[in-house]
């Protein structure tokens, strides 16, 4: 006869093969029930290329975590309230948006940085009368952003207070990302564009006009913002990572994958590696728009404390709720989970 350890045993590896049969690991294990992670997307602008590297290449698959992912088109905004709403359990957004979150009392943590710098332009046609040295010029213009309530909305809303000038003296107009946002500036549907790649190298390559400030580098971000600007990372209601640490440090062994092999590969290759639906505009174009995004990707997915304080600073600038409220940047991130991936993948 079996002893009863046998038996356990026996079950329990029965069990573990018919979830992986079904294609769902322990990772899938969400809320109490067996269903894909949810992670949604805001735009397809490449700040959040280690995202869709991760997807195309399987990576989150190879880390046992089945996602089921969603693109809104529509800005990190519309990612944000659905990640408040309960609609998706992982937002791929940016940053500042967490430390929104904790003025507004709202427990949301970062746990993968994806880009460590803005990635952030501002193009105008060839005959703009716009000039970043004359800050006053832009009175009176439509300026593209990718959303309300966006980084690039918040990229504007800085210049203006920097320059005091009052934000009625423009109009802010959201027109997505990617080629969308390069046809409103072409069709002269906006004055200026802020927008991210590949959009800015769109611009230029096809000759609708010119950037006029380049906050893509470390020294264009520094002058912009007087420091380094993260972006784009992956985060989640404090709640959900507490509950599913394993889920969490899958996505993040994931990520790292995919932040490796961004590191490694010429652009294009990279963009091969990619379905249609992440390429904006043609593959060459697109491929020199990954070669000149590549620096602002992070190498190994952690944060770094003292670059954290440039968001806040230029968030105190014009949002109020975050000016009033005392904010605890340590609560708004967490590196436990990349380091988890690392520890997992030096074993």
């Amino acid at each position: 006869m079996f002893s009863k350890k046998f038996i356990a045993a026996a079950a329990a590896a029965l069990v573990a093969a018919a979830a992986a049969l079904s294609g769902c690991g322990q990772g899938d294990i969400v809320g109490g029930e067996r269903r894909p992670v949810r992670i949604s997307v805001g735009s397809y602008n490449l700040n959040n290329l280690p995202f869709f590297v991760a997807d195309a290449k399987g990576y989150f698959a190879e880390a046992g975590v089945h996602v089921r992912t969603e693109n809104f088109a529509q800005g990190g905004s519309k990612v944000l309230q659905a990640l408040v709403a309960g609609s998706t359990d992982v937002a791929v957004g940016f940053y500042d948006h967490t430390i929104q979150m904790q003025a507004k009392r709202k427990d949301v943590s970062a746990f993968v940085l994806l880009s460590r710098n803005s990635g952030l332009v501002l193009a105008g046609r060839n005959d703009t009368r716009f000039d970043p040295k004359q800050p006053q010029t832009i009175r009176g213009l439509k300026i593209g952003i990718t959303a309300p309530g966006s980084s690039s909305d918040f990229f504007v809303r800085h210049f203006l207070s920097r320059h005091r000038i009052d934000e009625n003296a423009v109009s802010i107009i959201g027109v997505g990302s990617g080629a969308a946002a390069v046809a409103a500036l072409q069709q002269g549907k906006v004055d200026l564009l802020v927008n991210y790649d590949p959009a800015a190298t769109l611009i230029e390559a096809r000759g609708i006009g010119r950037i006029l400030i380049d906050a893509r580098s470390d020294e264009g971000a520094h002058e912009v913002y007087g420091g380094l600007y993260p972006t784009s990372v992956l985060y989640a209601q404090s709640a959900f990572l507490q509950k599913h640490p394993q889920v969490a440090e899958r996505i993040a062994r994931a990520q790292l994958k995919a932040l490796r092999f961004i590191e490694d590969t010429p652009p294009e290759q990279i963009v091969a590696a990619l379905p249609d639906r992440y390429v904006s505009g043609d593959r060459a174009a697109y491929a020199k728009a990954v070669a000149r995004a590549k620096a602002i990707f992070s190498r190994d997915g952690r944060f770094v404390p003292a670059d954290l304080q440039t968001p806040l600073a230029v968030l105190r600038e014009f949002d109020r709720s975050v000016a009033a409220a005392q904010i605890d940047l340590s609560k708004t991130y967490t590196n436990r989970f990349v380091d988890d991936a690392h520890a997992a993948s030096s074993r």
